[in-house]
């Protein structure tokens, strides 16, 4: 096993950093590392913005439900589905670019570029010693947030990174089966096995939330994940994005 290998299987989701920036040095590093990411077409439908100033960080904070890794980290970056480039190009090269870019499809590159380009990056800080915590709490209030960093029509901010030194390291989350992920040549939904493999699953994270909290706590996967999705939340996100003249056809 190589390095990268073990600083990919290490990840966990760090939410206690030091009063430390990370050096502009740094920062160049993982954002050049972010975008040697893979790119639908060459489109690189993204942007990424540092946000630096404290204010805009505790605003940002609050917006995401007052995540204190949001306002006190190494630095703060987010990630935005980018077309709004693509629509100067069109007007630069005479080109009726709209109907593409206000389509499904190019939302949906917009969408995995920005993913591929953030997971770089992840990588990236961490290989360097850091820690990270995708924040996907940004988009509670993506109004607000587009105000705060004054992004234009046809860019969405999707989630935060908030990479630091860490001053707490927590054990890694044991993942879904290999099994239950991973299928040969077409889907195998075999309803009675996945459900075993559930169980068995739910199991290991049952003991793993209560060897980690003192017996406070063993909740099951899929009671999380049941709880979690009958609460309807982020629903205005499809007008949000029709509004931003994306993915309306």
């Amino acid at each position: 096993m190589n390095k990268v290998i073990e600083t990919i299987l290490n990840h966990r989701s760090l939410r206690q950093f030091e009063d430390k920036p990370l050096t502009d040095e740094q920062i160049k590093t993982i954002v050049s590392c972010a975008q040697a990411a893979s790119t639908s077409s060459f489109i690189q439908a993204y942007s990424i913005i540092g946000v630096t100033d404290k204010d805009k960080k505790k605003k940002l904070s609050e917006l995401a439900g007052n995540q204190e890794q949001v306002a006190k980290n190494g630095h703060f970056f987010i990630f935005c589905a980018d077309l709004y480039r693509h629509a100067l190009i069109g007007e630069q090269e005479q080109k009726n670019v709209i109907p593409s870019i206000e389509s499904t499809e190019k939302f949906m590159v917009a969408l995995i570029d920005a993913a591929l380009a953030a997971q770089n990056a992840a990588i990236a800080a961490e290989s360097m010693g850091l820690g990270i915590c995708y924040i996907g709490g940004i988009r509670n209030q993506l109004e607000e947030v587009k105000k705060l960093l004054n992004t234009p029509e046809r860019v969405i901010p999707l989630f935060g990174l908030a990479v630091g030194y860490p001053t707490n390291i927590t054990g890694t989350k044991p993942r879904l089966p290999f099994e239950h992920i991973y299928h040969v040549n077409e889907y195998q939904p075999n309803k009675e096995e996945y459900l075993n493999q559930l169980k068995k699953y739910d199991s290991v994270i049952s003991s793993y939330y209560e060897e980690r909290t003192g017996g406070k706590r063993k909740d099951r996967w899929t009671e999380q994940m049941a709880i979690m999705l009958e609460k309807q939340s982020r629903m205005y996100m499809k007008e949000f994005v029709q509004k931003n003249k994306l993915d309306l056809r």
